[in-house]
Parts: C-alpha cells; sequence; structure tokens
C-alpha cells in the first residue's frame, strides 16, 4: 500500500506496512495491573539482515547486546498534560497539552465525550476561551500550522494557544492534570504509570515507552555488561491515529557528552541502538550527511522516510505501532519493509500487545 506524507512543503510517497490490529492485541492496562513486573514484557528480537527472528521477556534484553553497544534513551519525563474544560455554553471538554513553543505558546487538542470514546471537537473558533480548573483560562488563537488547511472546513485538529495559569505550570499540572489516555485504555491511571525509570526533566504529553520497561536492575545490568547510555531530551506530543499524519514539531536537546559517545562508538565499529523512535528524531536532527553526529537544542521538524534513511543509529528498541502509522515509515528507513512485513506478522501470530503499556521489538542490523 502506498503513504502520503505532506510536511515541509514537500510529499514523501512510499510503501507502507497495512495490517489489521485485533482489538485484543491493544495493550488496556499496565503490565503491573496484569500482574507482570515492568520488564516481564514479552520482547521480539529480529535480525534486520537475515530476518531471524526470537522470542523472549525484556528481561533478557542484555543477552541480545554486545559489550561496547550504546544505547541511547529519551529521559524526557510525561506531564499531566490532560485537562479538564469548561466551554462558554456550559459543555465539557477535555484539553491535550501538546507542545510548549517559544513566546510562551502551546499546541493544544480540544476533545469531546462520544458514543465511540473521547474524539477531536471540530469547529472551534480562533479566539475562543476555555475555562479551566484552579480559575485557569485557555485561549485558542489560530490552528497550528498542519491544520490551517482544514480551518475551512471545520475540521482542525491542533490549536495553537495560550495559558493563563494562577501557579507555576508544573505546579498546577500536578495539582489539576492527568495522563492523556487514548479509548484503548479503559480506566485513568497515576502519572508514576507513565513515566520511566530514567525521566529526568518532564516535558511530554505522552510518554516515551519504547524505555518503560527498564528498571533499575535491568540498568545495572546493561552496565555491567558493558554497555553505555547516552542520554538525549526530546518532549513527545500527542499522537494522532489518523493515517499518514506527519510528526509534528518537539523540543529536542541533545548534549555535547551524548553527540561524543554516538560519535565514538560508530568511529570504531560499536552499535548505537535508540531506544525509541522519539530518540532516532532527535539524533538524526543533529546528525549530518556525513554521519557525524553534533550537539543541538530547538524545536524539530525533521521526518525519517525510506528515502531519507537513518544516520545516526544502527538499531532500534521500540513497541508496536499501529497499521500506516508515520513510525512505521521511520522503522523501514532502518530494516525495509519486507523485514517489518515478516516481523509484524509474526507478532500479530503470537499474540503481541500493542501501544505505550504493550510488548517491544528490538531491531538489530
Amino acid at each position: 500500500m502506498k503513504a502520503v506524507i505532506k510536511a515541509n512543503n514537500r510529499e514523501f510517497v512510499f510503501d507502507t506496512l497495512d495490517f489489521k490490529l485485533p482489538p485484543e492485541l491493544e495493550a488496556s492496562e499496565p503490565p503491573e495491573a496484569r500482574g507482570q513486573a515492568r520488564d516481564d514484557v514479552r520482547l521480539m528480537v529480529s535480525n534486520a539482515g537475515s530476518d531471524a527472528i526470537q522470542h523472549t521477556t525484556f528481561r533478557q534484553l542484555p543477552q541480545f547486546l554486545q559489550p561496547g553497544d550504546v544505547l541511547a534513551i529519551n529521559t524526557s519525563g510525561t506531564l499531566n498534560a490532560a485537562l479538564n474544560a469548561t466551554r462558554a455554553d456550559g459543555s465539557i471538554v477535555e484539553v491535550h497539552l501538546s507542545t510548549h513553543l517559544p513566546a510562551d505558546l502551546w499546541v493544544c487538542e480540544v476533545l469531546t465525550q462520544t458514543e465511540r470514546g473521547m474524539q477531536t471537537l471540530r469547529g472551534l473558533e480562533p479566539g475562543e476561551k476555555l475555562q479551566l480548573p484552579g480559575c485557569a483560562v485557555l485561549t485558542l488563537h489560530v490552528p497550528y500550522l498542519h491544520s490551517r488547511e482544514a480551518l475551512a472546513k471545520g475540521q482542525s485538529r491542533l490549536w495553537i494557544g495560550t495559558l493563563d495559569l494562577p501557579i507555576d505550570l508544573h505546579a498546577y499540572l500536578n495539582e489539576y492534570g492527568f495522563p492523556i489516555r487514548y479509548n484503548y485504555v479503559r480506566e485513568q491511571w497515576p502519572i508514576s504509570y507513565y513515566q520511566t525509570v530514567y525521566a529526568t526533566e518532564p516535558g511530554s504529553a505522552e510518554m516515551p515507552s519504547a524505555g518503560r520497561a527498564f528498571t533499575p536492575e535491568l540498568i545495572t545490568a546493561c552496565v555491567a555488561r558493558g554497555i553505555q547510555f547516552a542520554p538525549l531530551i526530546l518532549h513527545t506530543g500527542v499522537a494522532s491515529l489518523e493515517d499518514h499524519e506527519p510528526p509534528y514539531e518537539e523540543y529536542y536537546r541533545v548534549p555535547t557528552s551524548t553527540a561524543q559517545i554516538v560519535n565514538a562508538a560508530r568511529e570504531s565499529g560499536r552499535r548505537v541502538i535508540a531506544v525509541g523512535t522519539t530518540v532516532i528524531r532527535a539524533l538524526e536532527t543533529v546528525t549530518d550527511e556525513s554521519g557525524v553526529t553534533h550537539p543541538g537544542e530547538g524545536w524539530t521538524t525533521t521526518i525519517i522516510t525510506p528515502e531519507r534513511g537513518i544516520r545516526a543509529a544502527d538499531g532500534l528498541l521500540t513497541g508496536l505501532h499501529e497499521p500506516r502509522s508515520t513510525h512505521l515509515a521511520m522503522l523501514q528507513s532502518l530494516a525495509g519493509l519486507p523485514h517489518l512485513e515478516i516481523t509484524y506478522a509474526e507478532a500479530l501470530a503470537k499474540g503481541y500487545l500493542w501501544h505505550e503499556f504493550g510488548d517491544l521489538h528490538l531491531i538489530l542490523p
């Protein structure tokens, strides 16, 4: 199946993976609620060169890594980025804060409850004010850049707005907010379920979930095996299940020390394995065409497609992604479509679980 992504004034066309995801394979609760430890989730290990596949648990991850491997991790912490709000007509909606932009602007989404669960509320107007808890106000200004074509149709999904808060942002969200969840997650879970154990700086609307299964004990086991961790930040925005919707600009920071670790590994022939698609997006933003990674900070608009390719990473630890999603374009850049077809057919046949509370896939070269 052909996919089309329109972004950065370009149109990217490529073959994509299409399949039917059974509802029972959508992880609706954390593994802890299923009687498992974080690192008890299943792990599919695949070799992109040979198409070999092995099935294990995440706790066995160090066995599949080599001394000298670098695991690049996203230490962004997850915010209580969802808020209840009231429109001028008294109707109750839910606001999802996505990306904090310069000039104290926010990219945000407004949703309403329907028979099919929470859905994007269409038909909002520029200048509309939403009343938030604790005497706070969100003012919607204009549709976000990618959504302006839909304004005339009343179909804008994301908006740029400003928050008027009575207290500091993080204190406010800790008091009044709650984690963003999608319709496949049946109940609200505390924010602790949406944090990785190595999170250092809050800022993500959604959990960088590829690293969720790590435990302090497992990190210690990796270090003891000679595996090096290279931290960076990419604050994730809200996702969309709409086909082919491109990633939006997100804040990233790749420190000098991490750029040096990645470059040293590649120069010495050691593997760089990204823990999550967010890590690849950040690294690719600061890696030049010769494969040299530089330190950097800002808001990335980089889109990873098979045409562009991946320069900074040799492998990827990731969750299982929805059919036709733009994340799959990134995986294709690393492993190729034929390998994804094999591995996703295997994951479906073996009953792997999808989404942030689901199982994981380690793609090795």
